[in-house]
């Protein structure tokens, strides 16, 4: 089976340069677990995961208004390809302990696939995913 077929395709995005507050805002009105950051052109430049707010702004006292998505978010993001096979998008999340993909394809986020969505078809992803992260970010 390939990445493409559970792939969740409406991808929610935000812009590098806005807020955290502008971000949060985006997380209760779409009510999602994570948001792919893109630059001026529309390229994935991150990722901003509900975790990240919670550690790099709220605990480190940093004002949501002024704090930008860029000086929160991961930019060391692993992605996959819609023709590649879900074992491998599992394989990576393991191997890096994270739960989220994108999806790209021709420099493009046609999705992206987390861990909820493998465990979906892979019952037993669940259990080896958690057995092998001492923590999941």
């Amino acid at each position: 089976m390939m990445v493409k077929e559970i792939m969740v395709t409406k991808v929610i995005s935000i812009n590098a340069n806005k807020s955290i507050l502008e971000a949060c805002a985006k997380y209760r009105e779409k009510r999602i677990g994570c948001l792919l950051v893109t630059d001026d052109e529309g390229d994935c430049v991150g990722i901003v995961t509900e975790r990240d707010i919670i550690e790099r702004t709220i605990c480190m006292h940093r004002n949501p208004e002024k704090t930008r998505v860029s000086e929160i978010m991961s930019t060391d993001i692993k992605t996959i390809h819609p023709l590649d096979k879900i074992e491998k998008a599992a394989d990576t999340m393991l191997q890096h302990k994270i739960k989220k993909l994108p999806v790209i394809q021709n420099g493009e986020i046609v999705g992206i696939v987390t861990a909820t969505d493998i465990t979906r078809v892979f019952p037993d992803f669940s259990s080896k995913y958690c057995e092998s992260c001492q923590f999941i970010h």
